[in-house]
């Protein structure tokens, strides 16, 4: 019953920290300024797109809305970041390289067919 008790009483003396979606979505995106295009892994899986990590507890009904997200992780990693949040250029560069693996299904559509968010897919500039 003592070791018990000292487990209880340790538990309430850790500190914690709460992180937040803003926080989150902040280190995705670092992260994904060091992925490298040319060795990057990919994958695309059925997800939320208004919430491809699936870490909003919050998310309204009238949002749910489950399509095709695409991430990539450096090789080795277990941190896959979603498509929308790498820069541009990476983006582009891992639809390129990987569009038979990632189009749906493979190979019929390209990326004028796919939106990105609030961004034109790559390469529909001007389209």
């Amino acid at each position: 019953m003592t070791n018990e008790n000292n487990l209880s009483q340790a538990a309430k003396d850790v500190r914690t920290v709460e992180v937040t979606v803003e926080y989150l979505n902040a280190l995705r995106k670092a992260v994904g300024l060091h992925i490298d295009p040319e060795t990057a892994e990919v994958e695309w899986t059925y997800a939320q797109t208004l919430d491809p990590y699936g870490d909003d507890p919050d998310l309204p009904e009238e949002y749910w809305q489950v399509g095709r997200e695409y991430f990539a992780r450096s090789p080795g990693s277990d941190v896959w970041i979603c498509f929308h949040d790498l820069p541009k250029e990476v983006r582009e560069a891992l639809w390129e390289k990987h569009k038979s693996k990632l189009a749906f299904p493979a190979g019929l559509f390209g990326p004028d067919e796919i939106t990105w968010g609030t961004s034109a897919a790559p390469g529909a500039e001007g389209k």
